[in-house]
């Protein structure tokens, strides 16, 4: 025999792409007479598109309410969860009182 490493690699590998090529003639053989073998079904026709998805109306912003204000609230609304679609009107809370002008001055005064 040889002793030349390029030549038992030659050998080696010609006797693993044979083994192969028997390999998938037995499968291919093995898939023609097998009776349980389902032939794929040809494509059926595609269903008619689904109608587009009505638009929710968009909530109702009192004018004075920046649209900064508005994103804020939707992005907050979409990191808890709650789809923006829900939101009927953005307006400022009435707020009555002593407390509410208390606020009012604390936010309204200029440092």
């Amino acid at each position: 025999m040889t002793e030349n490493p390029i030549v038992i690699m030659l050998i080696n590998m010609t006797i693993v792409f044979a083994v192969l090529a028997i390999l998938n003639v037995f499968l291919r053989v093995l898939h023609a007479i097998d009776p349980t073998f389902k032939k794929p079904e040809p494509p059926k026709a595609a269903p008619a598109p689904a109608p587009a998805p009505v638009a929710a109306p968009a909530p109702v912003v009192e004018p004075g309410i920046s649209p900064e204000v508005v994103a804020a609230i939707a992005g907050a609304l979409a990191a808890y969860g709650v789809g923006f679609s829900q939101v009927k009107s953005i307006r400022p809370v009435d707020r009555v009182g002593w407390k509410g002008a208390g606020r009012n001055e604390g936010v309204s005064k200029k440092l």
